[in-house]
């Protein structure tokens, strides 16, 4: 919930995109696009991965939807600390910097070891999770796809680098999106979606997905108190999740069952991009849930 208007988020003038409200922002330096509206309460925080093309529920919903530094309409500083530790650094800066005390997450893809972080921190400020597909801390129940990564770990680091280098094109962008998604429903994703994310590559940004995803690795040490948090906590959790993805299949919502037994889970049709194809029903379930979560 949002605080009295503080002095540390200074939004420049908003303009339109897209139907929604967006805003740049200064956190910890760094000027990063905002969507969401200007003056109404925060209910949540949306954690994605990429930019705020994935955010679609900030649109219905009062939320503030940051674009990572190095990703969507955000800048690509030098001096970043573009690893999860970093990210979540600046996610707390940029908490702050909107002043926002009290939050949901939305936890999608790499979002989630990154919102998981400020979860751990702090359990007390955080009223809700709402999981979509997010990167698991349950390495038993990763995809198949996710042994494509992990046997990058075993080479040497040059040789790491380049392997992964050569995953990232505009095609990878196109199997990414269409992943696991039966024809009927990969009919429908417009090829706007991978376009539009490689027109925002550049050398420096995939140098920074290059380093983001050989930290998976890394990021696994945080496995334990990630689950320590989940277990010990129980914070009210929807999972919503699209069991048609390589890397997330429904054994990976599942998973969180085992720490969280009282979450609510919904199994759609749809796949890793669950908001591409599931937009409204997504939409109709949080709402609902943070409905009945926020008149407690």
């Amino acid at each position: 919930m949002r605080r009295t208007e503080g002095e540390r988020g200074r939004p420049r003038p908003a303009s339109r995109h897209d139907g929604r409200r967006h805003r740049d922002f200064l956190s910890r330096g760094r000027s990063t696009g905002c969507s969401g509206p200007v003056a109404a309460a925060r209910l949540s925080l949306f954690v994605l991965r990429v930019s705020q093309s994935d955010a679609a529920p900030c649109r219905p919903l009062a939320s503030d939807c940051p674009d990572f530094p190095g990703a969507g309409y955000s800048g690509t500083p030098d001096d970043f600390d573009y690893s999860f530790d970093g990210y979540a650094a600046w996610l707390e800066a940029f908490v702050g910097a909107v002043d926002v005390d009290r939050f949901a997450l939305y936890l999608h893809d790499f979002g989630s070891p990154i919102g998981a972080r400020l979860a751990i921190r702090d359990p007390g400020r955080i009223t809700a999770l709402i999981i979509q597909n997010g990167d698991i801390p349950y390495e038993d129940a990763l995809g198949p796809k996710y042994a494509d990564i992990e046997a990058t770990w075993s080479l040497p680091p040059a040789e790491m680098r380049k392997a992964l280098a050569d995953a990232i094109s505009e095609e990878t962008f196109k199997e990414e999106f269409l992943n696991d998604l039966p024809p009927p429903l990969a009919e429908t994703i417009p090829p706007d979606l991978w376009k539009l994310h490689w027109s925002l590559v550049t050398p420096r940004r995939k140098e920074v997905a290059i380093d983001l995803i050989a930290g998976l690795e890394e990021n696994r040490a945080w496995f334990p108190a990630h689950r320590k948090y989940l277990r010990e906590n129980r914070p009210p959790t929807l999972i919503v999740w699209g069991p048609n993805d390589h890397y997330m299949p429904e054994k990976s919502a599942r998973a969180y069952l085992r720490d969280l037994p009282d979450a609510e889970l919904h199994l759609l049709g749809g796949g890793h991009w669950l908001l591409e194809t599931h937009l409204e029903p997504v939409t109709a379930l949080i709402r609902d849930f943070l409905g009945r979560v926020h008149a407690v």
